[in-house]
């Protein structure tokens, strides 16, 4: 099939699955354990409504290691896209990495280029959903995330859960930084235009007084790049 020409090519907010849209939860292995964090439906009802195509994108190493399989994997999915759909959220797309070298599995056991920080999962999604990825977002709680995203040419915007350190290189640095999901989601919108000015500004604490470093040069830290207001779309 041949792929939409670029200008009518949709929109897309990518979102990790485990610490982005549910609680983070050691290897989650039964439906019950995926429990979306509260308040995220409106925003994602609102990209929902301006044509972004909703997209979850997740490492399942433990599909590798032997944890749980498949058929669970799929459970827990319907459980997730079953409870967005009750709040209105209409998920456009799940795809997950079922790889990790230090698998169980031998079959899984490999290297491969859908594991993040490859980009993998979103190029696949790209041709399949007809995406332009360059008007597309990636929003994860991991630099893991943001280096998928940036490669495959996203903007991004970390949710900070406290677990990560400074980016050392430019491929792992987000453009923004939020306190958490929902802030993450009123980050983006305003950056597109589709909701209220909001501080853009933020650092997680262990940042604040770093420098990130592009390529060994020393940068302006973060938060003096991103400014404290939207910018034009």
């Amino acid at each position: 099939m041949t792929a939409p020409a670029a200008h009518l090519a949709a929109r897309a907010l990518f979102l990790d699955r485990d610490g982005t849209l549910v609680h983070p939860r050691h290897y989650p292995a039964r439906p019950r354990d995926l429990v979306l964090y509260d308040g995220i439906a409106p925003g994602l009802r609102l990209f929902q409504r301006a044509g972004f195509r909703l997209v979850v994108v997740t490492n399942q190493a433990g599909i590798a290691r032997g944890y749980f399989g498949e058929a669970e994997l799929a459970a827990m999915h319907a459980h997730l896209t079953a409870a967005l759909a009750r709040q209105g959220v209409r998920l456009d797309a799940i795809y997950h990495c079922p790889h990790h070298p230090d698998g169980a599995i031998p079959a899984l056991a490999i290297r491969c280029e859908c594991r993040k920080p490859a980009p993998g999962l979103l190029l696949r999604a790209a041709r399949e959903l007809g995406i332009d990825l360059a008007r597309s977002w990636m929003a994860g709680d991991i630099l893991d995330d943001i280096e998928a995203g940036n490669h495959a040419g996203c903007r991004s915007v970390l949710v900070d859960l406290g677990t990560e350190g400074i980016p050392s290189a430019a491929p792992r640095t987000p453009a923004y930084v939020a306190r958490d999901t929902v802030h993450a989601l009123r980050i983006v919108a305003a950056v597109e235009g589709l909701g209220p000015e909001t501080g853009l500004s933020y650092l997680p604490p262990s940042w604040r007084d770093g420098r990130v470093d592009h390529a060994n040069r020393c940068v302006e830290p973060l938060g003096t790049r991103q400014g404290a207001t939207r910018r034009t779309p």
